[in-house]
């Protein structure tokens, strides 16, 4: 198989106890989904946890485990509770030590802000091994370690890494999307649905029904890697609604 055929996957664990809480609502999902997408990485699955060392070693070993990719967002600031360092390091069965490169940048960005004191410093504690991913908004880096990456949780600074990050990491063909949308039930066109996506073999077909202007419709999403299987799946699939005197609207309502 080669390395454009390979579906290359990814997961995220998004780390806060305020986004479990509700204070505060995550919006680094959509952007990573978006980022990988355009990798040629497929995001798989995505697990919230909170600020508890055991739940996100956990985490982290699992989802390592069985994707090519693990992405962290959130605590890796300067304060008590920011322990996904700590955390990862022990799910990798390494040391945290503080990384010489790493203090070096935060001196120099600290240097006209007060000085690194011993909260920032924590910034540049990594587990052993790690490298660095830029961060170029608030000085404190990210960290790559094994298949793993430690991001910030504000979505501007990992917007940043994300952006720093972009064509280093191996992944296949990017994946490709088309929408036909059609005023009708879904419940009614399961059956076209289900043997469109069977008669072509590398496409999915996802169902996203509304209701609107009090009708009910619905917009089918068809994803592929191949542009050529794309074009012929959603063709099949208008004229299977034509046939059955529903009328497709090519690029969805």
């Amino acid at each position: 198989m080669t390395n454009d055929s390979r579906i290359w996957t990814a997961a995220l664990i998004v780390v806060g106890d305020e986004i479990l809480s509700g204070r505060t609502q995550d919006k680094n999902i959509a952007q990573v989904a978006s980022w990988l997408g355009v990798q040629g990485i497929r995001l798989r699955e995505v697990r919230v946890v909170p600020d508890v060392m055991d739940a996100i070693v956990e985490a982290v070993n699992k989802l390592r485990a069985r994707n090519d990719y693990l992405f962290t967002t959130g605590g890796i600031g300067p304060t008590h509770d920011d322990i996904t360092v700590d955390a990862v390091a022990r799910a990798l069965g390494v040391d945290v030590v503080i990384h010489p490169q790493a203090r070096a940048i935060l001196e120099s960005y600290y240097e006209p802000r007060g000085g690194l004191n011993e909260a920032r410093l924590r910034m540049a504690r990594v587990p052993a091994g790690a490298n660095l991913i830029e961060n170029r908004v608030s000085g404190a880096p990210g960290i790559h370690v094994e298949n793993v990456f430690l991001m910030a949780g504000v979505p501007g600074i990992t917007a940043q890494m994300l952006d720093g990050l972009t064509g280093k990491l191996e992944g296949g063909l990017p994946l490709l999307s088309t929408t036909v949308g059609c005023w009708v039930a879904e419940s009614e066109i399961a059956d076209l649905l289900r043997e469109t996506e069977k008669a072509h073999e590398g496409c999915q077909i996802g169902s996203y029904p509304f209701f609107r202007e009090g009708k009910t419709g619905a917009n089918f999403v068809i994803r592929s890697v191949s542009d050529d299987l794309l074009k012929a799946c959603a063709h099949s699939l208008e004229d299977g609604l034509a046939a059955i005197g529903r009328f497709p609207v090519p690029g969805g309502i």
